[in-house]
């Protein structure tokens, strides 16, 4: 090496690099870490479907309900990618993420299969709402934390050799 290098000048290069990059960990941060307040409009929309597909109705009610359903899942899902700023690379999501999605589909399909079951046996009055509400308190009980820690190694993840 026979160029010489300014040492001022070189940390100013790597904090105009830094800085952006960690103004995008801490996006993310920020909206991993709103808690369950982010989670509770598709918890009250998941009760809402749960409590209805108990009901009494024709099938073709259930199908408009669950059409419903899937609608107004995938329209949050928009407006909340449209409100984020940060559009993180398909390469930066770590195993993590993919693990609790998983995990979560499994677990809520568990436990809506295992609500409907014990309302069934048990005959109680209202099961529909009884197995909406376990349902959309177990949802909110392990989905923020869950997402906190999926997304937690995210600032440390380009730095690891």
């Amino acid at each position: 090496m026979g160029t010489p290098v300014d040492a001022e000048q070189a940390w100013a290069d790597l904090q105009r690099i830094r800085v952006p990059q960690e103004r995008v960990y801490d996006e993310l941060e920020r909206c991993t870490v709103t808690g369950r307040r982010g989670y509770l409009p598709i918890a009250a929309v998941m009760w809402v479907y749960l409590a209805v597909s108990g009901l009494d109705l024709p099938p073709w009610s259930l199908w408009v309900a669950l059409a419903a359903y899937v609608g107004v899942l995938a329209a949050m899902g928009v407006r909340a990618s449209r409100k984020s700023r940060v559009r993180l690379h398909r390469s930066r999501y770590t195993w993590r993420v993919y693990a609790v999605f998983g995990v979560a589909g499994v677990l809520g399909g568990g436990s809506i299969v295992l609500t409907s079951w014990l309302v069934e046996w048990a005959e109680v009055p209202y099961g529909s709402l009884v197995q909406a509400t376990i349902c959309a308190g177990l949802f909110l009980l392990f989905t923020a934390p869950a997402n906190r820690w999926a997304f937690a190694p995210m600032r440390h993840y380009g730095s690891r050799r």
